[in-house]
């Protein structure tokens, strides 16, 4: 029996270290992909049985990001692989070079991910029936893997209306990566995909990707939070519970960080605010956040506390390298409680 179940690409993510991507020789590589970061941190370090569904070529590649899949305990059992002719021509695995940023030097991502399996996948392909007759509870998935090609968005569609047929809650999360739509029709587009999604979804995360004309058009000043979480929550009308990360960004290494959320039982809660937070590596924060979040809310924890698992479990995601959560239950607890970060023997 699997706890949560999440939909979308899986990338194998180039990490320079400290240096440039144009001037690195060496690169550390792990796996990532903005649904799949979620199932990994629910698996890692809150305990939940996860699962991923995505396409890889069947290529050494490939088993490569199945490897570090393996790893990181999440069930590799939903993957679909597609044949590999060898250069890539009918599929390939998607790659995603990411630099971390450093003092007025922001994070740097570069991804190769065009004509990917994943992004192949078309309603039918997958018997969702059968994945939520098994005892699933949770269903995540959101913008990024919509975005990938033109049959993404109906996939992630047909695989939450099924979610909601057999009672599993239905997470979504609004990413917008700009460069994904550019040749599909912009933000403007994007925010259509949103909008039809969303009104599937039972919880809303990064929600703040909902408010505004369209994603990504003008920043949200935290006076306007409340309004805005309001305006999103009125977008997703079978949402009970939107919420989102809030960053300050005076330098890549210092950020201060919280989050906000909205329900009609509790109206506006606010999460733990952390200022002057040191950063490694701040790429699968919101992963983490919502990765907490979702744990707090599968264990009947009320929305402020689900909240703190949230912004707690974020924050410990950015102080170790690569997307993934190497964080434990007990240091996002003792850090929801104020514990310090003195040496532990």
């Amino acid at each position: 029996m699997t706890d949560v179940v999440a939909l979308g690409e899986v990338m194998l993510r180039f990490d320079p270290g400290e240096g440039r991507i144009r001037t690195a020789r060496t690169f550390r590589v792990w796996e990532g992909g903005g649904e799949y970061n979620v199932v990994r941190g629910l698996r890692r370090c809150f305990g939940l049985r996860t699962a991923v569904v995505t396409a890889l070529a069947d290529n050494a590649v490939g088993r490569l990001v199945e490897d570090l899949i393996l790893q990181g305990g999440v069930d590799t059992s939903l993957i679909r692989w597609m044949p590999s002719e060898g250069v890539g021509h009918a599929a390939r695995n998607g790659l995603n070079f990411v630099e971390r940023g450093y003092g007025i030097r922001g994070a740097l991502g570069v991804s190769d991910r065009a004509h990917t399996a994943v992004s192949q996948l078309r309603k039918g392909d997958v018997d969702w029936d059968a994945v939520f007759t098994a005892g699933t509870r949770w269903f995540h998935t959101g913008g990024i893997f919509a975005g990938l090609s033109e049959t993404t968005s109906g996939v992630a569609e047909e695989a939450m209306a099924a979610a909601r047929r057999h009672g599993v809650t239905v997470s979504y999360d609004p990413n917008y990566r700009p460069s994904l739509w550019t040749d599909r029709g912009g933000p403007d587009r994007a925010r259509e995909v949103d909008l039809r999604l969303a009104r599937h979804a039972d919880v809303i995360v990064g929600a703040l990707g909902l408010a505004g004309t369209r994603p990504g058009d003008v920043p949200i000043r935290p006076d306007e939070v409340p309004d805005a979480l309001m305006e999103a929550a009125g977008r997703a009308p079978a949402a009970s519970v939107v919420a989102t990360t809030l960053r300050e960004v005076p330098s890549a290494d210092v950020n201060d960080w919280s989050s906000a959320a909205w329900s009609a039982e509790t109206g506006l809660v606010t999460g733990p605010r952390m200022r002057g937070l040191h950063i490694l590596d701040r790429i699968g924060s919101g992963d983490g956040f919502a990765a907490g979040l979702i744990h707090g809310l599968l264990t009947g924890a009320s929305l402020p506390r689900a909240l703190a698992y949230g912004t707690a479990h974020g924050a410990l995601v950015m102080t170790t390298p690569g997307d993934a959560s190497m964080a434990s239950l007990a240091e996002v607890e003792a850090l929801i409680e104020g514990g310090p970060a003195h040496v532990r023997r």
